[in-house]
């Protein structure tokens, strides 16, 4: 398969819009921008239905689908297969797990949407979409991207980690400093002025490493 310049160059980066398209899904025809609703969404995708490392990786999203609703995120899946085959794979996982794959899976067998969001790689395959995540803001922008090649699986924990991390970050206009999970120090922002600084310096309530590196407790609930 051929890619021109201009496929190759579409992928997504953070702060990009998220590109809107409507496609067939498990779910029924949808258009991404109406499914989204104002939520955050993770939009993932999978390299084909049927295969092992594929199986346990939506069977984490789906098994942990209500810490992301939670967190009023939204779950979309897609890879380049039919919509019988991600019925079929749906039905053989339930019936095999009993865990149930509800959220919406794109049929994405023209790759317009894995073109889109440049899922598709050609280093690594034409015609399978390499693990992509993208997570989507409730204004549709485009927050972090993460890939993974083909054969190696997610991280769910870190998955809903940089979620949370993005949400407080939002809510609280604050930085979150490595390994940062719900419950640590987060760090202020560093001070702009001379009298932000000083300000700064004579702050005993944080945790100052020096006047630009200073973390303080944040009321999470």
């Amino acid at each position: 398969m051929e890619f021109t310049e201009s496929e190759l160059n579409t992928m997504p980066r953070i702060g990009d819009n998220a590109p809107d398209f409507t496609a067939v899904t498990t779910h029924g025809k949808l258009k991404f921008s109406e499914f989204a609703g104002g939520k955050w969404v993770i939009l993932f995708s999978h390299p084909a239905d049927f295969t092992p490392v594929c199986t346990t990786e939506l069977s984490g999203f789906a098994e942990r689908k209500g810490e992301f609703e939670a967190l009023t995120t939204k779950l979309i899946g897609l890879s380049i297969d039919s919509i019988h085959s991600h019925l079929a794979w749906v039905n053989n996982v339930k019936e095999k797990t009993n865990v149930y794959l509800d959220f919406p899976i794109i049929a994405d067998i023209d790759m317009k949407v894995a073109k889109l969001y440049g899922m598709l790689q050609p280093n690594e395959s034409e015609t399978a979409a390499v693990r992509a995540v993208f997570f989507i803001d409730p204004y549709l922008k485009i927050r972090l991207i993460m890939y993974y090649p083909l054969n190696v699986g997610r991280n769910m924990d870190e998955i809903l980690r940089a979620l949370q991390a993005l949400q407080t970050s939002d809510k609280h206009k604050v930085a979150l400093p490595l390994n940062w999970k719900k419950g640590d120090k987060v760090i202020v922002p560093p001070p702009k002025t001379l009298k932000e600084m000083e300000e700064r310096i004579e702050n005993s309530s944080y945790e100052k490493i020096d006047f630009y590196l200073a973390k303080k407790e944040l009321n999470l609930n």
